[in-house]
């Protein structure tokens, strides 16, 4: 079993309060879900306004495929960050 992971970092210059942020990592996350079938969850900087720090987990039995699957969900949130959020600022691979 092969188990990747990542961390992102992301800014939300709009966000003005918690609820802000909320509306754009549920927007992005939900997506994520649903597209990719990959655990998503907000992991860090829950109480600043501007950041959102998300981790993603990707398992599988082959590590070509496991590292393949990272990097679209990857490329996929970083295209899908426009509008709500700017743009990844931090990225951390946990390999």
């Amino acid at each position: 079993m092969i188990v990747l992971s990542a961390k992102l970092a992301f800014l939300i210059p709009h966000a003005r309060s918690l609820k802000d942020k909320r509306m754009a990592a549920r927007s992005l996350i939900d997506k994520t879900r649903h597209r990719f079938g990959v655990s998503v969850a907000e992991v860090g900087t829950q109480d600043v306004h501007q950041t959102l720090t998300i981790g993603v987990a990707v398992v599988s039995g082959d590590a070509r495929q496991a590292r393949k699957a990272l990097d679209e969900v990857l490329r996929y949130m970083e295209e899908n960050a426009g509008g709500d959020l700017v743009s990844i600022i931090k990225s951390e691979d946990g390999i």
